[in-house]
């Protein structure tokens, strides 16, 4: 039998099921494959179906990264599993630490040289870990400086996943401040657009849901995944099915505003936006989050804060939004600056008055241009 088209007669060779398919895209990965997939491949190999269990058990469990020291394999297996199931992706460059070492900042390059970021936060009772979506931003929000440096593309499922497993990792060995612990919390708040990488996203969020060993077991209410409003895929995730926190980057309660902050909405507008959020919110039970960056003398008006609040209640009372104010990130080359302290305060007043949950984001890493808006991948700046 040949080892690395083994299967039963007419099934994919392995070849077949690990092609990165046409076009620009890395090398197909374990992490890119369904646990059907998986069965698929090892048997492609001329290995045994339960073979496909012991190899995530080693990834996702036990987080081990080299097939060398996977003993309950065959010896002679363990290289080629190495070789075709298990492509390097994610090579980091650059790890940058802030807020005494709990924050950590890790920029990745890709297989083709496109670079990325991700974040890690420890906090007293969670842990969080901030992955990027895309190599740079296609929207062009002119605040954020992952979007002035433009889109190069979007990631795999296993790119996006990879950093997710390269923390939890950290926390297995103890590697990172606080001792050993485990992800809980997972934003799709770094680099790009999710639901612009709409496919890969969702299946990067059943994998990192996925119980073990076929996938990390991270809680779906501890995921977050953000949107600057791209409505059809808004409702496309909420008939998923997958109760992951949605959060909207909203910036402004009024379209004149929003269009030029957030040029998306030229297509869908806030009502649009809105209006799916709040669907999403009925239909997951997740409260969505408002997510809105203070901008001085820009978008933090009192009056924008009472229209903000109308908005939201105008859909329900029930609690279904939560603003998240953010107070604005420097970043290189911008003309706009953070809210001034009394204004931000007169903010949130406005909001709690008219009976809006909201709260002000504890900014992390900001020293390191870790912090909301500042991802941009610029290794050695």
């Amino acid at each position: 039998m040949n080892q690395r088209t083994g299967g039963p007669a007419g099934a994919p060779t392995i070849e077949q099921i690990m092609s990165p398919g046409p076009g620009r895209r890395p090398p197909r990965h374990w992490m890119d494959l369904a646990p059907a997939e998986r069965v698929d491949a090892v048997r492609a190999m001329g290995l045994p179906a339960f073979r496909a269990r012991q190899i995530s058990t080693h990834w996702f469990t036990r987080l081990e990264d080299d097939p060398a020291g996977w003993t309950d394999l065959p010896a002679d297996a363990r290289e080629r599993i190495a070789g075709i199931l298990l492509p390097p992706l994610l090579e980091p460059v650059q790890e940058l630490a802030a807020d005494h070492g709990t924050t950590v900042k890790t920029a990745w390059r890709l297989y083709d040289g496109c670079l990325v970021e991700s974040v890690l936060m420890r906090y007293p009772h969670r842990t969080t870990v901030c992955i990027s979506s895309e190599a740079g931003c296609g929207i062009g929000c002119p605040f954020c400086a992952t979007g002035q440096g433009g889109l190069q593309r979007n990631l795999s499922t296993a790119e996006i996943v990879g950093q997710v497993v390269h923390g939890a990792r950290l926390l297995a060995r103890g590697s990172a401040p606080g001792g050993p612990g485990r992800v809980t919390n997972v934003v799709f708040m770094g680099m790009g657009e999710p639901m612009a990488n709409f496919s890969a996203v969702l299946a990067a969020v059943r994998e990192l849901t996925r119980p073990e060993p076929d996938g990390l077991g991270i809680s779906a209410r501890g995921l977050t995944v953000s949107t600057v409003g791209m409505v059809p895929r808004m409702r496309q995730l909420t008939g998923a099915g997958v109760p992951v926190t949605l959060a909207v980057s909203l910036h402004a309660p009024d379209d004149e505003l929003r269009d030029e902050l957030v040029p998306l909405n030229r297509h869908f507008d806030i009502d649009a936006v809105l209006d799916a959020a709040w669907d999403h919110a009925r239909t997951s039970g997740r409260r969505v989050s408002i997510e809105y960056a203070l901008i001085k003398d820009v978008n933090d008006q009192a009056w924008r804060a009472d229209l903000l609040a109308r908005r939201l209640a105008e859909r329900g009372d029930w609690n279904w939004a939560h603003v998240n104010l953010i107070p604005l990130n420097p970043t290189p080359g911008s003309r706009w600056t953070a809210s001034r302290r009394e204004d931000e305060e007169a903010f949130v007043r406005h909001l709690a008055r008219r009976g809006i949950p909201v709260t002000v984001r504890d900014t992390r890493g900001r020293e390191i241009d870790g912090a909301c808006g500042q991802l941009a991948a610029r290794v050695g700046a």
